[in-house]
């Protein structure tokens, strides 16, 4: 009875931090694999998985519809594809799936799986603006991206994202704003210490390499990684920005982010705050009012229905 988990980052992070065993997994699976283990367990590609009667494939990345696809063409059965990313859809995947109650347990099983929400995906999106692929990961925050990218053709400055992590963000910013820099900020080597991040969330975000984001950037020539752990990555860079995404899930990041670009974004700009309204990460929240009590002022702000409960700072 094995149990592979398609899945090497925040998905597979939350799976351990719910109270799965690690020791029951035989392999993890990654479509882009960044080494060829992950938490000193083998990852594999999807065409090396071999399920049989018995097995449980447990799916814990967002892209539920592409995955699906991949095991139908696998031939890997419906009733052995439990997917734990399943609440953007009206659809239920795992009505299928009979093995995870007898694999994992009723009462683990119940922890497992998300609550369904009815927020139906748009007909249509330009699939010139941004990757296809990427869309069903967060709709809500990328079709806001695109948006407010058309908003800021006129006005001057640079992009930058605090938190690259694997890039997929990024990526889509580089599309939409070919012609603008792009500075991405990360340790690419997880958090600080002194975030205290639990230890599969820190392996989950050291899982990421320079050299594998730059390769999924649509115009590499106009991006400038800056690594290393903020605000000591600036290395004194003094630069004005439109667009700025702050994805770094902890209090003092977030605020030494915010205290960074902020003063420095032009007017009719926007700052992107991600996870401000996340229960289990409400440093990012707490950040923020530390620095409005700091600048004396609210700052205008428009919150998203989006997965991680984004803020749009507007200035």
């Amino acid at each position: 009875m094995g149990i592979y988990v398609w899945g090497t980052g925040c998905g597979a992070s939350e799976l351990l931090e719910q109270g799965f065993d690690l020791e029951r997994v035989e392999a993890f699976v990654d479509s882009f694999p960044m080494g060829d283990t992950f938490l000193e367990k083998p990852v594999i590609l999807p065409q090396q998985l071999d399920i049989s009667d018995g097995d449980l494939l447990i799916i814990t990345a967002r892209h539920a519809d592409a995955i699906a696809d991949r095991c139908c063409q696998l031939g890997i059965p419906a009733e052995r594809c439990l997917f734990l990313k399943n609440n953007t859809i009206l659809l239920d995947r795992n009505e299928a799936c009979s093995a995870a109650k007898e694999i994992l347990g009723e009462d683990l099983l119940k922890k497992l799986i998300p609550k369904q929400r009815m927020v139906p995906t748009p007909a249509q999106l330009n699939p010139h603006s941004l990757p296809e692929k990427d869309l069903s990961n967060d709709y809500v925050r990328l079709a806001t991206l695109e948006l407010l990218c058309r908003r800021l053709a006129e006005v001057p400055g640079a992009a930058a994202e605090l938190g690259v992590y694997r890039g997929f963000f990024a990526r889509c910013i580089n599309q939409l704003m070919p012609n603008r820099k792009l500075y991405l900020f990360d340790s690419f080597e997880g958090f600080a210490e002194n975030t205290c991040a639990a230890d599969s969330f820190q392996a989950a975000h050291r899982n990421t390499a320079i050299d594998k984001v730059l390769a999924i950037m649509p115009y590499p020539a106009s991006i400038t990684v800056k690594p290393g752990f903020f605000p000591e990555s600036l290395e004194g860079l003094e630069e004005r920005f439109c667009l700025v995404s702050l994805d770094v899930d902890f209090y003092q990041t977030t605020l030494d982010g915010l205290r960074y670009f902020w003063p420095r974004l032009e007017e009719g700009g926007y700052l992107m705050l991600h996870d401000w309204g996340s229960p289990k990460l409400p440093g990012v929240a707490e950040a923020l009012v530390a620095y409005e009590v700091e600048l004396g002022c609210k700052i205008p702000a428009m919150p998203l229905c989006d997965v991680g409960g984004t803020l749009v700072l507007c200035k």
